[in-house]
């Protein structure tokens, strides 16, 4: 009985040996197994990016750009950059490598390698497509008009600059509809300025905002908005001025007001701007009766 129970302590502490041995080394070894897996079948891509032959760097780029795997392809075109530097290829490559980021919709990076492209390359063929990518991904990148619209400005001189370089090119309309789009945009954005200054009680603020938007814009399709608000914004204005400025902003709201009559006899604001009228007029002569200039 005794060796029975012997035996039987000795494969209980065989069997907590070997499961101490699977709890600490195993996943060692497959760790280990697992390393020497992955070197061993490192990806083509891999082998290729180090190996160091500017050839066979080039090719592989030109395989993987042609089949739209444009990250692959911006890494190791930029391997190859200043290895081409000099000879042919290298002039489809860095036009390749800015594509490249207009795909991946990096249009800074985009915008800056088509134009830097432009500057290098003065006599390529593709300096006309790659002037238009420039001025395109500005476009790109010109964000809803209530934002900041820094790059929809770049966009419009980039463009406008295209359009006078090549006058004949077929991209022209195209221009010319994304230039009116961004003008667009920029309005709406001069009009919201307008807007918020009024509601902020910044009228004067506002009156400068809504006169250089007609003058930036002088074929709004919004010029009777814009003129409405310009009439309340200035007698607004000549309300909560000192006594001694009410006259001369008072006489600006009536010449405002007279502008508007001569375009918009029938405006759906009639109403309401005949009462700013007749109101003003009765302040300049309550005005002049107690002795201010008018």
């Amino acid at each position: 009985m005794k060796g029975i129970e012997i035996f039987f302590d000795s494969k209980k502490n065989y069997s907590n040996f070997a499961s101490l041995i699977m709890k600490k080394y195993i996943p060692l070894y497959f760790s280990i197994f697992l390393l020497f897996g992955l070197s061993s079948c490192k990806t083509e891509f891999e082998k290729i990016r180090v190996s160091g032959d500017v050839e066979s760097i080039y090719k592989e780029a030109e395989k993987y750009y042609a089949n739209k795997e444009y990250q692959k392809a911006s890494t190791l075109y930029e391997l190859v950059l200043g290895g081409m530097r000099g000879r042919v290829e290298a002039e489809k490559i860095y036009f390749n490598y800015a594509y490249c980021h207009y795909h991946m919709r990096k249009y800074i990076l985009g915008a800056y390698y088509f134009n830097d492209f432009s500057k290098k390359f003065l006599n390529s063929p593709y300096r006309e497509e790659a002037d238009f990518m420039n001025a395109y991904c500005n476009y790109k990148l010109s964000p809803t008009y209530r934002l900041d619209q820094t790059y929809t400005q770049k966009a419009i001189d980039a463009m406008q600059v295209f359009v006078n370089t090549y006058p004949e090119s077929e991209r022209v309309t195209e221009c010319n509809q994304l230039i009116d789009i961004m003008r667009k945009k920029l309005e709406e954005k001069s009009y919201a300025q307008g807007e918020l200054y009024f509601n902020l009680k910044q009228y004067e603020a506002c009156i400068q905002s809504f006169e250089n938007l007609l003058k930036d814009f002088p074929d709004t399709t919004n010029d009777e908005q814009v003129r409405y608000m310009l009439i309340r914004a200035s007698y607004n204005f000549a309300q909560n001025s000192i006594v001694t400025r009410q006259a001369e902003r008072y006489n600006r709201t009536m010449k405002f007001y007279d502008l508007f009559r001569k375009k918009y006899p029938e405006s759906q604001f009639e109403r309401e701007l005949t009462t700013i009228y007749n109101t003003s007029t009765k302040k300049l002569k309550s005005l002049q009766n107690d002795g201010y200039k008018i």
